[in-house]
């Protein structure tokens, strides 16, 4: 590992998302590109926000789905903030706490620290390294840190850290931030850090959009400190979460929706060891997999990964780059996890794509046919 202080965002686009990649020139593209599941949402859960249509008229009352949350996890509601999306929790601590020396561990979401630059902080980099298989050590981050922002299980990488070693970040006068966006993808969530009061300075941060395909719906939350939840709300404006997005939040934590959950995560998971699997077959093209994997996608380096994207565009496959994260270069790509069928047409993509130049397909050729 080892620690940069860059003054701007150091030659990497930290604005740039997944949503990018399947932009564009009108082309139908299969989106390996975008870390939401997808078969969502459930017409259960459609139904749940369209019956929360009729109360549009009133302002919105987030005390029920707040109170949801905080039992889905054993907390009290004073622990809970509901923000529109975990994007919007990384700007209100950007801009709520008042922090020296903040620290992101990269590679990872870039959010975070736009929303710190943006807000006018100096923003110092843990980097993890390819060798070390991007794993964390705590000791590597500087002691006078007193913001820390990580990922767990960590976007782009894939790599789950052990709870104990993300805890050991904790200090007395630090904010630990951890982002859980892709936990629940996990079987079981081991290794998650939300509920837990034992560690000082911890702020969880939880999204439901990507396990229930809420992109477009902005819904996710924080779990923290009753004071830190305080100060974070100040930041807030007025009436933050909507109504269908309330109706989304109590909806995706019933016992229910933690069951389909469960279920989709084992399913990511046979489905993610099907990818890897099909990777391998491309080990002697220089083709490299970051294992072990616990998220809903993969961190893949290859040579000539830039070129291997556009080609994949022109074949109907749209995945994400990696050099926009901190850390990573241009031979890196993050693969989102499908299904069987969805996977076995993108590594016949990819066998073509690696030879070299191909042929964009004609309008009437469907996408993800490489002729």
């Amino acid at each position: 590992m080892r620690t940069e202080d860059p003054s701007g965002g150091g030659g990497h686009d930290l604005r740039h998302h997944g949503d990018a990649e399947v932009r564009g020139d009108g082309s139908t593209l299969v989106d390996l590109a975008v870390n939401v599941r997808a078969d969502t949402p459930p017409a259960w859960l459609r139904e749940r926000i369209a019956g929360s249509l009729g109360s549009l008229a009133a302002y919105p009352d987030g005390r029920d789905a707040r109170a949801a949350v905080a039992e889905r996890h054993g907390l009290p509601a004073e622990r809970v903030l509901l923000t529109a999306g975990a994007a919007e929790a990384f700007v209100l601590l950007a801009r709520a706490l008042k922090v020296r020396r903040p620290v992101v561990v990269h590679p990872q979401f870039t959010e975070p620290e736009a929303a710190l630059r943006d807000a006018g902080h100096t923003v110092d980099r843990v980097l993890l390294r390819e060798e070390d298989g991007f794993r964390l050590d705590p000791a590597a981050v500087p002691e006078d840190a007193d913001l820390v922002v990580i990922g767990n299980p960590t976007n782009p990488t894939s790599v789950l850290h052990p709870a104990g070693a993300v805890a050991a970040l904790a200090r007395p006068g630090r904010v630990l931030v951890v982002d859980e966006a892709f936990m629940d993808a996990v079987p079981g969530e081991r290794e998650a850090l939300a509920g837990r009061t034992d560690v000082p300075g911890l702020v969880v941060l939880r999204s439901l959009t990507k396990t229930w395909g809420l992109a477009g719906l902005r819904i996710g939350y924080v779990l923290a400190s009753p004071e830190t939840v305080e100060e974070l709300e100040r930041a807030q404006p007025l009436w933050p979460v909507s109504t269908p997005a309330l109706a989304a939040a109590r909806a995706c934590v019933e016992p229910r929706a933690l069951a389909e959950a469960g279920h989709a995560a084992h399913r990511i998971a046979a489905d993610r060891a099907h990818l890897v699997a099909g990777l391998a077959s491309f080990a002697g093209q220089g083709v490299r997999v970051v294992e072990p994997a616990e998220g809903p996608f993969l961190l893949v380096r290859m040579p000539g990964a830039a070129g291997v994207r556009r080609r994949l565009r022109d074949l109907g496959y749209a995945v994400r780059r990696g050099d926009t994260f901190p850390g990573l270069g241009e031979q890196w790509l993050r693969l989102a996890v499908r299904d069987r069928g969805t996977v076995d047409g993108f590594l016949e993509a990819l066998s073509v794509a690696l030879a070299g130049p191909v042929r964009r397909p004609s309008p009437a050729q469907p996408p993800g046919s490489v002729g």
